[in-house]
């Protein structure tokens, strides 16, 4: 693992598109074929094939910040933390996904494997075990940018939506991996995006 004061995604994603991989079923892994960067830093994902990109290098204690914003009809997607082994279910690597879904940004879902303590909040219907977010919806209008900010500590994550702290999991059976995004059929454009180290207590 690389420590984090080595793992520096840049601020937005980066022209060059170095850094990153696409990780599919058929062990494709063009990444430019799924993502693209304009001259203003803003990433455009196309969300297909369903999949998910992640970063080259791991880390572990940090605080990833990115802007995201829904660039057509609004639909599902995700970020992903502690990306360790996959493609494991179906599409999925074991990771946690923050989950960046109209009307559903902040929920926690543990993906192929993953666990944590807290007790899930999964409706009876979902195909997903979930952790719904706890404070009232944040999400902006589509078409706004939204701004999402996962801190990863030891076995906790707490994810904050646009300043409003939404999910806290502790006891996370994976504390380190690669950082990414789920490519589940819509397209959203991302900036912005950083990683820093988390400074611990004393």
């Amino acid at each position: 693992m690389i420590p984090i004061a080595a793992f520096a995604l840049p601020p937005a994603i980066g022209p060059d598109l170095d850094g990153w991989e696409l990780v599919t079923t058929d062990g494709a892994t063009e990444f430019a074929s799924v993502c693209s960067v304009d001259t203003n830093g803003v990433a455009s994902i196309v969300g297909k094939p369903v999949s998910f990109i992640q970063s080259k290098q791991t880390c572990a204690d940090y605080k990833l910040e990115v802007q995201w914003r829904w660039s057509g009809k609004p639909g599902n997607g995700g970020i992903l933390v502690h990306i360790s082994t996959g493609p494991k279910d179906r599409a999925w690597p074991e990771c946690f996904q923050v989950q960046l879904k109209h009307g559903s940004a902040g929920d926690i879902i543990p993906m192929a494997g993953a666990t944590f303590a807290e007790t899930l909040s999964t409706p009876p219907d979902a195909k997903t075990p979930i952790l719904n977010h706890t404070a009232p919806d944040s999400e902006r209008p589509v078409g706004e940018w939204n701004t999402a900010i996962v801190t990863c500590e030891g076995d906790t994550i707490t994810v904050s939506i646009n300043g409003v702290v939404q999910n806290h999991i502790t006891g996370c059976n994976v504390t380190s991996g690669h950082a990414g995004f789920q490519l589940e059929g819509t397209a959203f454009e991302v900036r912005n995006l950083s990683v820093a180290p988390v400074t611990k207590a004393n």
